[in-house]
């Protein structure tokens, strides 16, 4: 199982946000190449980062600081945020990403996700981002009436690498994973779902790893590493991904 370590994005520093709210944003890191670094340092094989800013204006925010951290580091990194067009998807694949994550334009337009698919093979990732069980876009600003597994299914047989599953109340709350909801939509797909939100414990990857089984590929960590709550090593350790470059 794969443990992403986060970087979210917002004006140009590595925060943590409440529930994926903007105006409760702790900054962590200043410099998001330095974090990167940091995270090769630590045995991480790959990186999540998102651009925060992008996701609330549609369109990239903190390109200068995505480009910083390709530059600095070699680990492979999949990006969400802002990415709503075959030209944006494109450019990020051009410039070192090695998977874009599409959120909110696999709610609205769901076939740009397909055509994405067939262009870029094995690039595509879909973020189904939900609140009491309902798909939440636009940086989690608006929620539908679509559920989580009604809008997973539309992409079940076009290519998605994975799908990233948020449980936002869980989100930077230090909570714990909601296990019986990511579970479950793992279990319903063929497609490979990467747990995210609410991982505060090793307890937590130790009991994902459980279920690893029902189609589990990974999980995004944010805040639990910041604050220390949770050791790389350790970490790694227990989800049978040993790390590939230093120690933590």
């Amino acid at each position: 199982m794969i443990l992403f370590p986060a970087i979210d994005l917002k004006d140009g520093s590595c925060v943590r946000l409440f529930q994926g709210d903007m105006d409760q944003a702790t900054v962590y890191n200043p410099d998001p190449r330095a974090q990167a670094s940091a995270f090769v340092d630590a045995g991480f094989s790959w990186l999540h980062l998102v651009d925060l800013n992008g996701a609330f204006e549609g369109h990239p925010v903190n390109d200068k600081a995505v480009e910083a951290v390709l530059s600095e580091i070699s680990m492979p990194t999949q990006l969400g945020g802002g990415i709503r067009d075959l030209e944006t998807i494109s450019m990020w694949l051009d410039k070192g990403v090695e998977r874009v994550i599409l959120g909110t334009v696999a709610l609205e337009d769901p076939d740009l996700v397909k055509k994405a698919c067939k262009t870029h093979p094995g690039k595509i990732v879909v973020g189904i981002d939900a609140r009491d069980g309902y798909v939440a876009v636009a940086g989690w600003a608006k929620t539908s009436r679509v559920k989580a597994l009604d809008l997973a299914l539309k992409f079940e047989d076009c290519g998605v690498s994975a799908i990233v599953y948020t449980d936002i109340t869980r989100d930077g709350a230090m909570m714990g994973v909601n296990i019986d909801a990511t579970t479950d939509l793992a279990w319903a797909l063929t497609t490979p779902v990467i747990a995210s939100g609410g991982v505060s414990a090793l307890s937590d990857l130790e009991a994902l790893k459980q279920v690893e089984d029902s189609g589990i590929e990974g999980v995004i960590v944010g805040r639990a590493l910041y604050d220390g709550r949770i050791d790389p090593k350790r970490a790694l350790e227990i989800l049978g991904a040993p790390p590939v470059g230093g120690s933590a």
